[in-house]
């Protein structure tokens, strides 16, 4: 193939997009197209290792298998030399492609140099066995430009498959019309019998086989477009959703992957579960005093301290309120321990807190910023709200309205954190005692609590 077939060759790779339903794949955000273009990197790289298996086989069948008594002996002569040549432009590619992307100008080379070398291959045939041309057109690799195209089908491109196709065709008609060209008059015939017996030509088996590469061709492609569409469908997706899950507490997004069924408004289980209140104490003047942007980061410096430990003890973040966090245990999957877990990261969070209100030294804050933790354990309903369009995972009871009284009720203890005598005995049972508790309340009276309530405090 000519420098000016290689040039628009290399022209139809570049303008050819496949999009998804009809669009073109650059109109995909960004992050999707790298992820897309990751995978096609990863596709190419197994091509080339299956490239440089399929010319090792090459080298191997030939220094291995029987040799006809008819061969010329010298390792000189053209089959080995374009073997070897196969072999060294896979290797070099394969190298190539693990450095780095490569281009489509460097793929549709890439695709005509194979297909040149193994055309190469085919037609040093019958001047390795000192035959007529036609003898080369008889050649079993000829089987091979199939396993080219095919194997250009796993990038799922289709202009990858048809760059080869298109290739392995004219490539296919230009060594019939050397054959012909160097032959000796005669040597093409209409007997389908004179073909087989004998070094002819018969012009309808040559256009038999590239009608046959090209059908594939076009087969392979329609398939590889198909399935590029839903790699693109299925990449833009699977991205999205990777990232709306950062918008949901970890236990109910792997909750909705390992459902049987989509969750619908209106279901709810039962749950013994410890419900974990946080809040800022200061914030509201902080945030008049201070810029967005340092709000935002004093916000988030906290929950980059306070979200693994409770993660890292079997909690779920319910939601952020504002300045606030409701985490639960035990809520979303049953848990035996919940109460032990909640009371364990409870005082691990109240002392990164105090590091924490230590570190905002920095801000120039006008007031001291203290946080404020309240922990409660009983009965709740687990349960998804909303309508069909719009859904909510949240948990409902007693002890979480609980939670946010008790929470409130620092403020008049003078107290940093609070739980219930309930989840203390609980959490007690289950292996957890407090360690760094101040002491009891005996018969507290909490606002919007009907009864006085033992509670457990830290100072």
């Amino acid at each position: 193939m000519g420098e000016d077939g290689r040039s628009t060759l290399t022209a139809v790779l570049t303008n050819l997009r496949i999009g998804v339903s009809g669009r073109s794949t650059d109109l995909l955000p960004q992050r999707v197209r790298t992820l897309i273009a990751q995978q096609d990197r990863q596709s190419e790289i197994l091509i080339g290792y299956i490239q440089v298996a399929i010319a090792l086989w090459f080298c191997t069948l030939y220094v291995v298998a029987p040799k006809p008594i008819d061969r010329m002996s010298d390792f000189l002569s053209p089959v080995p030399i374009a073997i070897t040549l196969l072999l060294l432009l896979s290797i070099v590619r394969l190298v190539k492609i693990n450095r780095g992307p490569v281009s489509d100008q460097f793929v549709a080379f890439s695709i005509c140099l194979d297909v040149a070398l193994l055309i190469g291959v085919i037609w040093s045939f019958h001047i390795q066995y000192g035959q007529p041309p036609a003898f080369s057109l008889k050649a079993p690799t000829f089987c091979y430009l199939f396993v080219f195209v095919v194997v250009r089908a796993l990038r799922f491109d289709p202009k990858y498959v048809i760059a080869c196709g298109l290739a392995a065709a004219v490539g296919w008609l230009i060594l019939t019309l050397a054959v012909i060209q160097t032959s000796e008059p005669g040597t093409v015939t209409r007997s389908f019998v004179a073909y087989i017996n004998g070094n002819h030509v018969l012009i309808g088996a040559e256009i038999d086989k590239i009608f046959a590469l090209l059908v594939v061709t076009a087969l392979l492609a329609l398939a590889a477009g198909q399935a590029q569409r839903t790699l693109a469908m299925a990449t833009s997706e699977g991205a999205t959703a990777r990232e709306i899950t950062r918008f949901l507490s970890s236990g109910v997004a792997e909750g909705i992957r390992r459902a049987e069924s989509l969750p619908e408004a209106g279901t709810a289980v039962d749950r013994t579960a410890a419900i974990m209140m946080l809040d800022i104490r200061g914030f509201t003047t902080m945030a008049a005093n201070h810029s967005a942007g340092d709000v935002v980061r004093i916000l988030t410096s906290l929950h980059a301290r306070i979200v693994p430990i409770v993660r890292a003890n079997g909690g779920v973040i319910d939601k952020f309120l504002g300045d606030g966090i409701m985490a639960t245990f035990g809520a979303v999957d049953e848990s035996p321990t919940a109460a032990a877990d909640a009371l364990r990261a409870l005082e691990l969070i109240l002392s990164e807190c105090r590091s924490w209100e230590a570190s905002l030294a920095e801000h120039n804050l006008v007031a001291p910023l203290v946080v404020n933790a309240a922990v409660t354990h009983g009965a709740v309903l687990f349960a998804t709200i909303g309508t069909g369009d719009r859904l909510e995972a949240t948990v409902i009871g007693d002890v979480v309205n609980l939670a946010a009284k008790l929470e409130k009720h620092n403020k008049v203890t003078k107290t940093r954190a609070l739980i219930s005598k309930d989840l203390a005995d609980a959490a007690e049972v289950q292996g957890c005692k407090p360690i760094q508790a101040a002491g009891v309340l005996r018969a507290s009276v909490v606002a919007g609590v009907s009864q006085p309530i033992d509670l457990v405090y830290w100072s």
